[in-house]
């Protein structure tokens, strides 16, 4: 008897326990109805209830999830053209110091990343009167400065492995520099714009560090109010709430999976086409 596949798949099995058991344990004890979160009470579906009614809980996710949005999109521009500059324009003045710069937060740690955010916005305070508090305006600046280098390394690496005579060929046809870009370059990136945009919405909503130090009274974004909920201990309105947020990711990688899947079998299908006309 082979010993090598038994062996293979306990270990797999107890890779999956370690990740998921913990997650699954979570979710069941959100319907509970004690409000020991460690203590089973009963079948209830009360801390859901109170979720949706807890006001700030649903004051937080919005701003978390408008800080996202806005951080994102804005470091998603910026990174784009970052990748652009570095993966096309291999010679100019300061490039190694712009690429320095581009990748330092990458390997920064964020408590050094947000002690200096919250120095400069208290210096800017100081000098020119801005920002008057720390609130939505200033962690969405430091959201964007550590994602967007996360967005310029995808684009970057996206636009290093793709054919640049494409785009020469695009020019020696008479396209101008922004038809090239707007015809030949977007769309061959466009892949990776998406990525680096989800990568930084993600990074964005799951920010702890560096938003507790450049967010103030009044801002509170929903991980830091989940973690000081969860100092004082874990109550099943929390898991209730981490449950949720399961569930959405679930299902949005599902949706994802499914409309991915579609695009292939219709690329396929276009192919055999193509193949069935020409031939």
């Amino acid at each position: 008897m082979n010993r090598r596949p038994v062996f293979l798949l306990t270990v797999l099995a107890f890779g999956f326990a370690f990740f998921y058991v913990p997650i699954l344990s979570m979710i069941i004890y959100s319907f509970n109805r004690s409000r020991l979160a460690t203590v089973w009470g009963g079948f209830s579906l009360d801390w859901y209830g109170k979720l949706f009614h807890n006001r700030q809980i649903i004051d937080a996710a919005l701003l978390s999830l408008e800080i996202a949005l806005v951080s994102a999109t804005l470091a998603t521009i910026l990174g784009t053209m970052a990748g652009i500059a570095l993966a096309r324009f291999r010679h100019f003045r300061g490039r190694t110091l712009f690429s320095g710069f581009i990748t330092a937060p990458l390997i920064m740690p964020e408590v050094i990343t947000g002690i200096s955010m919250l120095m400069l916005f208290i210096l800017m305070a100081n000098w020119i009167g801005w920002p008057e508090k720390r609130g939505f305006m200033t962690v969405t600046i430091a959201h964007i400065t550590f994602s967007m280098t996360y967005v310029a390394t995808i684009v970057q690496a996206r636009l290093s492995s793709t054919d640049h005579s494409v785009e020469e060929a695009a020019m020696d046809l008479g396209a101008k520099p922004w038809q090239v870009l707007r015809d030949v370059t977007l769309p061959i990136i466009a892949p990776a714009i998406g990525s680096g945009w989800l990568l930084a919405l993600t990074i964005s909503l799951d920010d702890v560090v560096i938003s507790s130090f450049t967010t103030g009274p009044g801002s509170t974004t929903l991980p830091i109010l989940i973690w000081s909920k969860v100092k004082l201990g874990v109550t099943p309105d929390i898991n209730a709430l981490a449950s949720l947020i399961i569930l959405i990711v679930t299902v949005a990688v599902i949706a994802a999976g499914v409309i991915m899947a579609r695009a292939d079998r219709k690329r396929e299908a276009d192919i055999q086409r193509a193949i069935k006309d020409n031939g």
